[in-house]
């Protein structure tokens, strides 16, 4: 029996939602560069859900049903209220506040491919409201309902500000939605479709998930690329800086991918929106020292930028606590590991590799009186 570490290049299903091909990233076919440029989040979300692009009644249907399903029940508000708010993580909140939502939805063991269907548009269009509801609580603040004229990303914004956002930062907020919201079989994903080939229901998919994102080496890295750039400081300092790490064999965080080798297709538009971005909030220089630390470490390592390196300035640049960028990535990933549960149902079968074992073999038992 053959193993690779970490299943490294190993295909463990066949999926119709992303791929990775020659370093491209396509969404069920589409190239991510064409998705951002020009579609909405919602219009993604459809693509991911239903393998196709939607009409223009059929998206501003889905639109309507996200924007009506965005309400959170008010027990989850208390709940929230209840936390020791300075020591929990956003992430462990929103871990379990989608395992709670879950005892709220008569559906949620209901399997039929209808029921879940409009699980995963519950589950979609609460998430959001579910991570602004906990940040303003934690700032002393009440959560705010959502706005049926706003799209996905201005709403988002607006929860979590109270304010109208600006063009630009809805621009910005749709297009990290867009990029974040499927890659293939990233360790979230694959731990939802494994949770749920067991017949599963999507609460629990999503909540394994969350878990698994939660870990610093999947969706916490842009956090810690902003924390390394608030380090930093200013500037000039930034060459020094990574000098620094490098000599003493530490990481530079959001440089280089796992499955691209000569870049990260999705970085470049999270790097255009952090130069405009940072231009409107009269804050360049943390634009600038990204640019340095790119340039520095593509020169030095061969490892260009990745799609998290620059999504820290551009959330930065809209105001957002640094510990609410992981949640912000699985809000637009639901839509991903959603997909990916969808599909797991429609074909299911149950995943349950084999292990190599590596132990001790043919032991003779000894009674413990003789141990």
């Amino acid at each position: 029996m053959s193993t690779t570490k970490g299943l490294e290049g190993v295909v463990a299903t066949e999926s119709s939602i992303s791929s990775i091909i020659d370093d491209q990233l396509t969404y069920v076919g589409y190239k991510i560069d064409d998705l951002a440029e020009n579609s909405s989040f919602e219009e993604v979300v459809y693509l991911l859900w239903n393998k196709r692009l939607p009409k223009v009644e059929e998206l501003e249907e889905f639109t309507k049903e996200l924007v009506s399903n965005m309400e959170i029940p008010n027990e989850l508000i208390e709940h929230f209220k209840s936390y020791d708010l300075k020591t929990v993580h956003p992430m462990a909140a929103l871990r379990t506040a989608v395992s709670l939502l879950g005892l709220f939805d008569e559906e949620a063991d209901v399997m039929t491919e209808d029921a879940n269907y409009k699980k995963a548009i519950r589950l979609q269009a609460k998430i959001s409201t579910i991570v602004t509801a906990f940040a303003r609580i934690r700032d002393g603040k009440e959560p705010i309902s959502p706005r049926s004229d706003f799209s996905y990303a201005a709403n988002f914004l607006y929860m979590l500000t109270g304010k109208e956002p600006k063009a630009l930062e809805v621009e910005a907020m749709n297009k990290a939605f867009i990029l974040h919201a499927d890659h293939e079989l990233n360790a979230s994903t694959f731990t939802s479709r494994v949770c749920v080939a067991t017949l599963s229901d999507v609460y629990s998919g999503i909540t394994a998930a969350i878990g698994a994102l939660k870990g610093p080496l999947h969706g916490g890295a842009n956090e810690r690329v902003m924390k390394m750039l608030t380090e930093i400081g200013e500037v000039e300092n930034a060459i020094p800086y990574v000098k620094d790490k490098m000599a003493n064999k530490e990481k530079i965080m959001g440089m280089g991918h796992r499955v691209y080798r000569t870049g990260d297709p999705r970085a470049k538009h999270l790097k255009k929106m952090s130069k405009e971005l940072t231009e409107l909030t009269g804050q360049p220089k943390w634009y600038e020292m990204s640019v340095k630390i790119e340039d520095y470490i593509k020169a030095e390592k061969g490892l260009p930028a990745n799609v998290d390196f620059y999504s820290a300035s551009v959330y930065h640049s809209l105001g957002i606590e640094h510990d609410l960028f992981t949640p912000i990535f699985a809000i637009s990933r639901f839509s991903g590991w959603l997909a990916h549960m969808l599909e797991q149902y429609a074909n299911n079968r149950l995943i349950r590799p084999r292990a190599e074992y590596v132990g001790p073999r043919n032991q003779v038992f000894v009674p413990i009186e003789e141990r």
